[in-house]
């Protein structure tokens, strides 16, 4: 059961887009919350982070992109 739980995030990850990477991260946020152990939990740490980091990047894309934007007006 552990192992198909890892395998929806690593999916949620791989298929995440700038547009659904909120949706995603927080239902992989579920998903880890409900892992039995801090072993399991660490395997999964991976895509957690690289979900994060991604979502980050994206944020900050947009906010570079509405600043250019704006001052193209």
């Amino acid at each position: 059961m552990s192992d198909r739980k890892i395998a929806k995030i690593e999916r949620l990850y791989h298929d995440a887009t700038a547009a659904t990477v909120e949706k995603d991260l927080a239902q992989a946020v579920e998903i880890l919350k409900t892992l039995p152990d801090e072993d399991t939990r660490a395997r999964a740490a991976v895509f957690m982070d690289g979900l994060s980091q991604m979502r980050s990047e994206w944020r900050l894309e947009q906010k570079t992109r509405g600043k250019k934007t704006t001052r193209g007006r």
